[in-house]
């Protein structure tokens, strides 16, 4: 049950940081203005509150993993909001990034 709940959280704060930081470029690069930078702020703030309710109390190691889950979000991201499509290699470092982010989670350790 906790590895379900921190691979959900994962993906929460991963909607929040990719949609956050998507809706800045949006903002800055499509010129769509201060509405959506500031909907990217809020949304960025979010994902900061988000990555704190893991159950793991370590915060390098929760960053670290996260890290994972954000390149794979983001070639996810890419795909459904601009159209990207990701070549063999993309998915191949997505996987070994979210195999990183599995042993640095949910490796079994001594209490």
């Amino acid at each position: 049950m906790l590895i379900a709940r921190s691979a959900a959280l994962f993906v929460v704060a991963a909607l929040f940081e990719i949609g956050g930081a998507w809706l800045v470029w949006q903002g800055v690069r499509e010129h769509k203005g201060w509405a959506w930078i500031g909907a990217g702020v809020l949304a960025l703030g979010v994902y900061g509150f988000v990555a704190t309710l893991q159950p793991d109390a370590a915060f390098g190691r929760i960053l670290a993993a996260y890290g994972g889950v954000f390149v794979a979000g983001s070639l996810a991201w890419g795909m459904v909001a601009d159209g990207y499509r990701p070549d063999r290699w993309d998915v191949t470092g997505a996987l070994i990034c979210l195999a990183g982010m599995a042993v640095i989670m949910y490796a079994p350790r001594g209490r």
